[in-house]
């Protein structure tokens, strides 16, 4: 099973190509503006390194979110692309799943979290089960004194993984129960390995199931009713 995996849902970029168990090609940038202008190459990279075609594909998975606003759109509208041209399915995966996967441990709850600026995080609760992590609760956007409120209030041992250095200082002080790990940012051969497990139980969704997870509105909103006045084609008289 031949997959090819986006991720643009934080600053973090990745795509990566592999079959089955084996990861052949993976490219990777850190920059929290570059996620159009790092697609394309590193798709470019993936296929050459792989030796691969699109049209060798049987399925491309995609980061929906929570995280960037312009990372998300960019991501699944090129996955969208590239799985429409290559006849395959479009497999769409949570950044916070992706985190939890990485994080897996023997007995805390795994809290996630994604900057999703203005003081807030995406975050929720995943219990480790054999083979990986199956999420406890809905996911959601909270404020940073929120989620060290969430995390006081369980009687349970956490793991927080994921990017809590956007989290103030002092947000995690005292909570004696929480431990701080890795990974900061997910990336795309943890959404290989995701997509292969699904994928091999039959769990492919309906290609209109895949939207993004924003969780809240974005920061800038467009006029869309200036936006069709000012920009009609062909110009108006």
């Amino acid at each position: 099973m031949n997959i090819l995996a986006i991720e643009t849902a934080t600053p973090a970029s990745s795509v990566a190509i592999g079959t089955d168990d084996t990861l052949l090609a993976m490219s990777l940038q850190v920059n929290r503006r570059g996620h159009v202008g790092f697609l394309t190459p590193a798709l470019d990279y993936c296929f050459t390194q792989a030796g691969w075609t699109p049209r060798e594909l049987d399925a491309v998975v995609v980061d929906v979110g929570p995280g960037l606003f312009t990372g998300i759109r960019a991501g699944l509208a090129t996955a969208q692309g590239v799985a429409a041209a290559a006849g395959v399915p479009l497999v769409g995966l949570s950044s916070l799943d992706a985190l939890a996967f990485r994080a897996a441990t023997g007995r805390r709850i795994i809290w996630p979290v994604v900057d999703v600026r203005r003081n807030e995080v995406a975050t929720a609760p995943y219990k480790p089960v054999p083979g990986g992590v199956v999420r406890d609760g809905p996911p959601e956007v909270v404020s940073c004194e929120a989620f060290a409120g969430l995390l006081d209030s369980t009687a349970d041992d956490t793991l927080v993984v994921g990017d809590h250095q956007s989290l103030p200082a002092g947000t995690l002080r005292g909570l004696h129960r929480v431990k701080v790990g890795r990974p900061r940012w997910p990336s795309a051969d943890v959404l290989l390995e995701l997509a292969f497990a699904r994928m091999s139980k039959g769990e492919l969704p309906a290609p209109d199931d895949v939207r993004p997870l924003y969780l809240r509105e974005p920061d800038v909103t467009i006029n869309w009713q200036d936006f069709r006045e000012e920009a009609a084609w062909p110009p108006q008289p």
